[in-house]
């Protein structure tokens, strides 16, 4: 494992290099840099062998996931996505549906997740869309917006209402009736291929739906943002990494009044505040890990903290390295002033700091119950 991690890795350093800068500028990602790193099973590097996958732990994944993320977010959204679309479908799929899409996703097919609608996104039990039975078909109705990595899927895997329960639906994107539309000039990660995906009456083989449908949509939700949320924590400790090499690097060969900044103490204590805030972030990651590896049925809540507690660390620690790089990092086209974006961007998806703070609470109550109990 030690060697496929490695392998993975320096694909992931070849292929991304000091080119994110261009392509955040340009707001897109070449497509057949995501097919090379998707087919070499970099893109969902805990699919298993069997499938074509790397077969990564939660734990060495992580740490690929955050190498991405210290080179260019963007890319690691779209490894998030596609990393969420293979659990969803390794978790809730038929053998005959993860041979087929997990095979897809490690041979250069690319995958989308589509959760967020007009009117549910922090509250997802509002969620509208629907897929009906019709003989031997379904038909997939809604509207789906965020959703990363859609203009570049041939896959979108699309959460909605089935009957009173719930249920996942595999839509290939040139399917009639599917549109795809970009979300024009968003903040952060801009490259990453975020759109609107509108869906009038798709009929799809009735064998599309994950599992046959069904489930509870609470559970549906759950699985895929646990994955979601750990990705998108492991991706803000790269940006903290990112922003440490750069900080570091400027305050060691730029001078003023005489000395390196680093000697300045205020600058110095920007330096200490950004190492612990990266080690604070990689340690709740790395539990995290540790809970999925093992099975913890904890997992789900320390799945929000590491995700919590990276991407706060993550936009607070971009802004303090724009503060101590100053103008070079005033300007787009520089990896700190992308950081300081795609930060941002971090505290909102796979679930805001709000929500985060209202899952930690309830876990702190019921924690405190049982302990007192």
């Amino acid at each position: 494992m030690v060697e496929r991690l490695a392998g993975a890795r320096t694909l992931v350093g070849e292929l991304v290099g000091d080119r994110a800068d261009a392509w955040d500028l340009a707001g897109e990602l070449p497509l057949a840099v995501l097919r090379e790193l998707g087919g070499l099973g970099a893109l969902c590097a805990q699919v298993p062998p069997e499938y074509g996958g790397l077969g990564l732990s939660s734990l060495d994944n992580g740490e690929l996931t955050a190498h991405t993320g210290s080179l260019c977010s963007s890319v690691r959204s779209v490894q998030t996505s596609q990393g969420m679309a293979a659990w969803t479908i390794a978790r809730l799929g038929t053998a005959e549906q993860r041979r087929a899409c997990l095979t897809e996703l490690t041979s250069g097919g690319l995958a989308a997740m589509a959760f967020s609608e007009p009117d549910a996104g922090s509250d997802l039990s509002a969620i509208e869309t629907r897929i009906e039975p019709d003989g031997d078909e379904v038909v997939v109705t809604g509207r789906k917006v965020w959703v990363t990595a859609a203009a570049y899927a041939d896959l979108i895997v699309v959460v909605g209402r089935f009957g009173p329960d719930a249920a996942v639906v595999v839509v290939p994107a040139t399917a009639p009736g599917v549109h795809v539309e970009r979300v024009p000039d968003p903040v952060g990660c801009r490259a990453a291929g975020h759109a609107d995906v509108r869906l009038d009456s798709v009929r799809l083989p009735a064998g599309a739906v994950l599992g046959g449908g069904g489930q509870a949509l609470s559970m549906v939700v759950t699985t895929a943002l646990t994955y979601g949320r750990m990705s998108v924590a492991w991706g803000c400790v790269g940006i903290l990494r990112a922003c440490l090499r750069e900080s570091t690097a400027h305050a060691r060969s730029r001078s003023q009044f005489g000395r390196p900044l680093a000697e300045h103490q205020l600058v110095a204590r920007r330096l200490a505040e950004l190492l612990v805030a990266e080690r604070v972030a990689t340690t709740t990651c790395e539990h995290a890990s540790g809970c999925w590896d093992s099975g913890d049925p904890d997992l789900a809540v320390q799945a929000v903290l590491a995700k919590h507690v990276s991407s706060g660390n993550a936009a607070r620690g971009a802004a303090s390295a724009v503060q101590m790089l100053a103008s070079r990092a005033a300007q787009d086209g520089t990896p700190v002033a992308r950081a300081y974006r795609d930060a941002k961007l971090m505290e909102i998806i796979e679930g805001t700091t709000e929500i985060c703070q209202i899952v930690l609470a309830q876990h702190a109550m019921a924690t405190a119950g049982r302990n007192h109990g």
